[in-house]
């Protein structure tokens, strides 16, 4: 044993290594704890590199329509309701597109095919509502190229809204107006969709299912053709992408009475089927990349939604909307001729029911419970009559009193805008012999007044005291509308034809 100066034994050797190994051991992790923090941080900064580079990409992508050109009047926004965005199916030659769908590339583009898509602030339920391109409506002012601004047109065909701006590509703004003015509902959001983007989005998800009630030639496509030209669809189910897919969309002739509300429900059944494809891969990174490329390629949207983080955000805001409950319908509709007019008041009930965030069979689909209105005393209106017209400047309130009455089973002759807009609280106009049924009217709007007329019938004039009351939803779409939805998970050959 060694002895120290101080007396004392000194440690053994191998004691006196062991301060000095934890020290070389704890720097050897101290260098591997380093590295590791390094590789971790290189690997974040590249995944955030990777993810920005992809983010502006997908920017780089997108396409946006100047929205100087959406009107200063417009209906409320209502945060706490559902979103209400259009969705266009242009026709436009540009770009490549006369191609694919014939026609003349300078032709001014029109919307081939117009849905507006309520998606109810619930976020599990949705309902698109088909407008027939043929139906006669009211096309507010647009703004052109110059700056200058339309007049008012009435009795136009609703495809023409596209064109009025007279650009190669169309207006996406002029339908907005539009469809903001049919409907009382506020656009919140507006995609375009041209036949390439069409035929790119459908190559991506690799190729829809879709069903043909018959074997379809050429001359279906092109009525044109004095010969049926080759076959393109045989009769029953099949898979299609790209200009298959477009054909499919485009065809009117040939199947049912060829007309433009036939077309329509095919149209639905593929959209429909669609987005079964894209639910049924699931919403994950290697399927949604290369989608979003797509679609960021293919789209041309409102300013709100210019953006990829924007635009994915939306997009992932629809993830939890069951295909049972997303139904397509179309707008109600009778033939005027050879064109299509608008059938009320179940137009109108229709619009009010999403304007309550009220689904097709009548639930809250606001996402919390609501109770019924006490302001409106409970009446039958069995086999009484009346015409109701709004006496504000309110927006869509004659809609919802017409869907009030109509849940309480009044019949609605119509509803317009009165003569003046300046009425303080409602008037009950009835003609001889009307007052007891009159007195029946006027049960449903509390402080409403009688007047007796000349004329005969009831009529309903709004006030602003309704303007400003609450009243109980509606409680379901109209049964006319009802009846012929179909589910986005309905058989792809059901319901494919009208006529």
């Amino acid at each position: 044993m060694t002895i120290t100066s101080a007396g004392r034994p000194a440690p053994p050797r191998h004691r006196q290594e062991r301060p000095g190994g934890r020290r070389r051991a704890g720097r050897r992790r101290g260098r591997r704890i380093r590295v590791a923090l390094a590789v971790c941080l290189s690997l974040l900064v590249l995944a955030t590199a990777g993810a920005g580079w992809l983010y502006l990409k997908l920017d780089g992508n997108i396409s946006t329509f100047d929205s100087g050109g959406v009107s200063d009047d417009r209906p409320r926004a209502d945060s706490s309701k559902g979103e209400n965005v259009l969705l266009i199916g242009s026709d436009a030659r540009t770009d490549g597109n006369a191609a694919l769908g014939g026609g003349d590339k300078d032709d001014i583009g029109r919307s081939d095919t117009t849905l507006l898509l309520h998606v109810y602030a619930d976020h599990r339920h949705a309902l698109a509502v088909s407008i027939p391109r043929d139906t006669l409506v009211t096309i507010p002012p647009c703004k052109l190229p110059d700056g200058s601004w339309t007049k008012t047109r009435t009795d136009t065909m609703f495809n023409e809204a596209y064109s009025v701006g007279e650009t190669a590509k169309g207006n996406p703004a002029c339908t907005q107006n539009t469809v903001e003015h049919l409907t009382g509902l506020r656009v919140d959001h507006t995609v375009v969709v041209d036949f390439k983007g069409f035929a790119r989005l459908t190559e991506v998800v690799g190729g829809v299912k879709v069903c043909l009630p018959q074997d379809v030639y050429e001359n279906d496509l092109n009525p044109h053709r004095t010969t049926p030209g080759r076959l393109l669809f045989k009769k029953g189910v099949q898979i299609v992408s790209g200009q298959k897919a477009l054909d499919y969309v485009r065809i009117r002739h040939g199947i049912g009475d060829g007309s433009d509300i036939g077309r329509i429900k095919r149209q639905q059944a593929f959209v429909a089927s669609l987005l079964k494809e894209v639910k049924s891969k699931g919403l994950t990174p290697t399927h949604l990349l290369p989608l979003a490329d797509a679609a960021t390629k293919s789209l041309t949207v409102d300013t709100g939604l210019g953006s990829a983080d924007k635009l994915i955000s939306f997009a992932m805001s629809l993830k939890d909307v069951d295909l049972h409950n997303t139904k397509f319908v179309t707008l109600p509709w009778r033939y005027d001729g050879s064109r299509v007019a608008i059938v009320e008041p179940d137009a109108d009930a229709l619009w009010a029911a999403l304007k309550s965030d009220r689904t097709i069979d009548g639930k809250n689909a606001t996402g919390k419970q609501k109770t019924p209105s006490a302001s409106a005393t409970p009446v039958s209106g069995a086999g009484i009559s009346v015409g109701v017209y709004n006496g504000t400047t309110v927006t869509g309130l004659a809609a919802r009193a017409a869907a009030t009455l109509t849940s309480d089973g009044f019949t609605v002759t119509g509803t317009a805008t009165a003569t003046t807009q300046d009425h303080p609280t409602t008037l009950v106009e009835y003609g001889p012999g009307e007052e007891s049924r009159a007195r029946t009217v006027a049960a449903a709007f509390p402080g409403a007044t009688l007047e007796s007329v000349t004329s005969a019938g009831i009529s309903v004039v709004l006030g602003q005291s309704y303007a400003t009351t609450p009243t109980a939803p509606p409680t379901a779409v109209p049964s006319t509308v009802a009846d012929g939805a179909r589910s986005a998970d309905d058989n792809p050959c059901s319901n494919l034809t009208y006529g």
